[in-house]
Formats: C-alpha cells, sequence, structure tokens
C-alpha cells in the first residue's frame, strides 16, 4: 500500500466494494435476460445510479495515486537534477489533490440520514425565568419562523399557552420545506437568555431558559400504535386566538395510555383537522422516545460535540447586554444578536452541520 493511503485503509476497502458492484451491475445490465425483465432491471439501474458517482470519483483517485507512486519512483530513479526537480513538483501536486480527494471519498462514503429530508415539530417551552422565560419562547419562535420563512418553508401553529403579557409557556408549531430536519435538528436542547427583563425596575441582568424540542415528522406506519391504546378526548379550545375559541368544542387531546404522553391540538378549525394533526404529534413524541430508550442502552452511538439533543443539555446563550450568541457544543460566538433572532441563524447551524459531518469522518 502506498505511503498516502496508510489513513485510509478503512475507506479504502468499502470503496473497493463499491466499484466491485458497479462493475457488476454495470455487466449486468447489458445482458439481454435483464433488459428483457423490467423489474429486475429498474431496480439495477437504480442501484448502479446510486453509487456511480462514488465508483468514478474512486476510479479518478486510483489514477492519481498510480501517477504519485511514478512520481516517486521517477525521484528515486532519475539522475538528472532537473528531471528530478519536476518530478518532485509533480509529486507534491498530486499528494495535495489525492488528499483533497480523501475528504471528498470519506464524506461521500458517510451514509445519507433516511430522516434529513423529513418536516419537523417543534416543541418550545419557557423554563426558569417565569414571565421572562415566556417572552423569550415567543421571540424563540418569532425566530424560527423568520429563519424558515429565508428558506421558503412553510410554518403552521399546532397548539399553544399564552401568558397575559403575550409570552408563550408552550408552543407547538411544525415547519414544512426542504430539508427541514436536516438543518433544524440540532436546535434541541435548552437556551439561555441573559438580559434586563422589561419587569425589572433596577435594571438587573436576569438569566432565564427556554428548552426547544425538535422532533422528525413520521408516519403512522413508522410506529406501531394500536387503537386501543389511544384515549381521545375533545374540548374547547382556549386561549387568545380566533373567533371559533372557547365556543366549539373544536380542540383535541389524544393519550397513549401505555406511556402517558398526551397531545393536545386547538389551533385548526374543525375537530377532524385537530385530531389529524394531534396524532402527527403523538408519533413524532413516541418516535423520540423510542430513540430516546435506545440512546440510553447505547450512549456511545450519541458521542459527538453536537451533543444529544437532550433538551435538559445547555447548548447556547443568547446575551442581549452584550449582543452576542454563543453555540456551547462548537464554542462559536457571533455579536449579532439583534439580527440573529430575526432568522438570521444560518452561519451557525451550517457551523454544527460541518462539526458533525467532522464527527462522523472521526470515526473513519
Amino acid at each position: 500500500m502506498s505511503d498516502i493511503l496508510e489513513d485510509f485503509s478503512n475507506s479504502l476497502n468499502r470503496l473497493k466494494d463499491i466499484e466491485n458492484r458497479y462493475q457488476f451491475l454495470s455487466a449486468e445490465l447489458s445482458k439481454p435476460d435483464i433488459t428483457e425483465n423490467q423489474t429486475l432491471f429498474k431496480k439495477y439501474s437504480k442501484d448502479m445510479s446510486d453509487i456511480e458517482d462514488l465508483a468514478l470519483t474512486y476510479k479518478d483517485f486510483c489514477s492519481k495515486v498510480t501517477q504519485y507512486n511514478d512520481s516517486i519512483e521517477m525521484i528515486s530513479a532519475e539522475t538528472d537534477p532537473e528531471l528530478k526537480e519536476m518530478a518532485k513538483e509533480e509529486a507534491n501536486s498530486l499528494k495535495e489533490t489525492i488528499e483533497e480527494m480523501k475528504k471528498d471519498l470519506k464524506v461521500k462514503l458517510i451514509p445519507p440520514d433516511p430522516l434529513a429530508g423529513r418536516n419537523i415539530i417543534v416543541e418550545i417551552r419557557a423554563g426558569t425565568g417565569g414571565e421572562e422565560a415566556a417572552l423569550f419562547a415567543t421571540e424563540l419562535y418569532r425566530m424560527y419562523t423568520k429563519y424558515a420563512e429565508s428558506k421558503n418553508w412553510k410554518t403552521e401553529i399546532i397548539d399553544f399557552n399564552e401568558t397575559e403579557l403575550g409570552g408563550f409557556k408552550e408552543v407547538t408549531f411544525n415547519i414544512s420545506g426542504k430539508n427541514v430536519y436536516e438543518n433544524l435538528r440540532f436546535e434541541s436542547g435548552a437556551h439561555r437568555v441573559q438580559r434586563i427583563p422589561a419587569t425589572e425596575a433596577n435594571g438587573r441582568v436576569h438569566t432565564s431558559a427556554v428548552t426547544v424540542a425538535v422532533l422528525p415528522e413520521m408516519e403512522e406506519t413508522d410506529i406501531e400504535i394500536r387503537s386501543e391504546d389511544l384515549r381521545i378526548d375533545t374540548l374547547r379550545a382556549s386561549g387568545a386566538g380566533g373567533q371559533h375559541v372557547n365556543k366549539t368544542e373544536s380542540a383535541v387531546r389524544i393519550t397513549h395510555i401505555p406511556t402517558g404522553l398526551a397531545v393536545k391540538c386547538q389551533d385548526q378549525r374543525s375537530q377532524l383537522q385537530n385530531r389529524a394533526q394531534a396524532m402527527k404529534v403523538l408519533v413524532a413524541r413516541l418516535y423520540e422516545k423510542q430513540q430516546n430508550d435506545i440512546n440510553s442502552e447505547r450512549a456511545d452511538l450519541r458521542k459527538g460535540q453536537v451533543g444529544s439533543g437532550d433538551r435538559s443539555e445547555k447548548i447556547r446563550t443568547y446575551n442581549f447586554p452584550q449582543n452576542r450568541v454563543t453555540d456551547h457544543r462548537i464554542n462559536m460566538t457571533l455579536y449579532k444578536l439583534e439580527t440573529f433572532m430575526m432568522g438570521d441563524i444560518d452561519e451557525i447551524i451550517q457551523a454544527l452541520k460541518i462539526n458533525y459531518r467532522e464527527e462522523l469522518l472521526k470515526g473513519e
């Protein structure tokens, strides 16, 4: 093995398997009996398309490694100083190219997250800090909806519980669009705010906390739910809202008896719509519970600086007097809190995604 491939052995074995699979599929697709079998032909064509980019990149990579090895041999064998120097320059250039290709191939070998493209359900709850925490929960809700707007995503409130000053004790809403979960999955956790509350007479800085949970929207077929395990209650909607509030029993609460999980939805106009939305949230919460149970048994599955997504884990601090926001998982601080709270959060979102990818690559 070339010295330039010593740290690439694991990836190399997987790439060789992919190349062999690609060659097998290419040969099979040229056979008449395969082309006549449309089901098998479509399957093989899709399988080949899925690995084609990786297989061709690996082929180009192998070509560059061969050229590099030839240059190293030429350096050892060549007696002409000028030709030897040319061989050294070529070897150095090829080495840089190969190192970049190794990084690219490692990224391409990471299996795609099957949940990356899912829509999400976001739950924001005021924690310590009373009314100030509730007001900040409202601001976080606005921050996420503004960010969603910038991405051309759709947001819709499912349920909420307001305070007298217009804060949210809790709010549940969904965001739908392209790769929503992939971008917002790392927002789960405790968000801490440091500022002088409007109700503070002495001008002291207070610290409050709000928890955020980001749940991938699941299909009912993803989780086994028996109808006899559900209790469905109808009730009148409450809180500030449209004219339907408090007049009809349109709100729906669904309780999953075995786990005790309960979900309420009141923001839709009809009982049927509220029931459908409540089931979406229930399925997402049951999936989250299932994953948490698995991860508690296999704690090593959630190593990584981005954290486990546990709601109690402090992930970010919003310091208003200093106009800064700090993400503690990646030690990133931005001094633009005002625009950040208006949805300009992509810089941290992208940094978290890069960090997650780098953590995955450490396993190579």
